[in-house]
């Protein structure tokens, strides 16, 4: 553990833990990441060590169901579940919109708060959507509804880089309410449709609802052509900030 993979409160940054498992079950099975949800036990912290232990539990023709635990000195810190796999077929299609918006280079830095220096932020660039009529504040798509373009310079477009992008979904709970909040992941899935190369990604989050302290969230990732690449969603804990 190091501090460049922890979130703003010192601990492992949910999509750093299911981006690290996406790369170690497709490296165990040797096949890609079909989708992977991982559920948050304890938190971890430097200098912490973290082990990962793949275990594929059905392994067909095509598709590998399999499962990671997380764990710590002893404890268990995240558990995994996933399918690996591919299968060939000529049925093909996206149907889900992105958000319009000016490229990225033309939209501003997300405001980084202090607590952040020093964590995964300082190795992620990001920045609010813009509406290229004007018509909206920057970072809004629609009531509950906030964009982002997200750049990792460290990693290839991925399955792991995947992991890692949706777990911006928090980062929309303060544009759906209208005030500082954020929270604490429960759980974070990845949905892998396609890979193809991105230097940016769109991220689209959706806060579908708040309530008893707890959010639920989707997230469309794209490339900077508009295609694609998978869908994450989550349930977070709430806090003020």
């Amino acid at each position: 553990m190091v501090p460049e993979i922890c979130s703003g409160i010192g601990a492992l940054f949910g999509g750093s833990a299911l981006g690290a498992a996406a790369e170690a079950l497709e490296r165990t099975t040797g096949r890609p990441l079909v989708w992977a949800v991982a559920q948050f036990l304890s938190f971890v912290r430097p200098p912490d060590v973290v082990r990962l232990d793949v275990l594929p539990m059905v392994a067909g023709n095509r598709f590998t169901q399999a499962r990671v635990v997380g764990s710590s000195d002893g404890t268990d810190i995240f558990h995994v579940s996933a399918t690996l796999g591919r299968r060939d077929s000529d049925l093909s299609g996206a149907w889900a919109i992105p958000p319009e918006s000016l490229p990225p280079e033309q939209c501003p830095p997300r405001e980084r708060p202090a607590r952040f220096v020093g964590t995964i932020m300082d190795r992620v660039e990001t920045r609010l959507v813009v509406d290229p009529s004007g018509g909206r504040e920057p970072g809004k798509v629609a009531p509950g509804r906030s964009g982002f373009w997200v750049r990792v310079p460290e990693l290839a477009c991925s399955s792991a880089a995947l992991g890692l992008v949706g777990d911006f979904i928090p980062a929309g709970i303060s544009f759906a309410l209208g005030e500082r909040a954020g929270g604490q992941s429960l759980d974070n899935a990845v949905r892998v449709l396609q890979l193809a190369p991105s230097e940016w990604y769109l991220v689209d989050v959706r806060i579908h609802g708040v309530e008893h302290g707890v959010a639920h969230g989707l997230a469309h990732m794209w490339n900077e052509r508009g295609v694609l690449l998978g869908t994450a969603s989550q349930t977070t804990v709430i806090r003020r900030f």
